[in-house]
């Protein structure tokens, strides 16, 4: 656990234009990308403490989580997203 939610950029750098582009074109990549940030920080709060949940709740939370980013980098590998 860090004391910071991690930002899609840093976990894929060599995907940051292509975060930049889908952003600004694709709504569909748009919308995941911000579901992905606010489930980011809620799981961040949740970790820290700042708003603790029970952990089913913390765990279907970083399963969601987890599909989206996995969508995400479907997009991003694909060449027509």
């Amino acid at each position: 656990m860090s004391n910071v939610p991690n930002d899609l950029t840093e976990d894929f750098p060599d995907k940051a234009d292509r975060i930049r582009q889908l952003k600004a074109s694709d709504n569909r990549f748009a919308r995941l990308y911000d579901e992905y940030n606010e489930l980011n920080r809620t799981i961040h709060r949740v970790e820290t403490r700042v708003e603790p949940k029970p952990e089913e709740i913390e765990e279907e939370l970083k399963r969601r989580r987890l599909q989206i980013k996995d969508e995400i980098m479907a997009m991003l590998d694909s060449g027509n997203a």
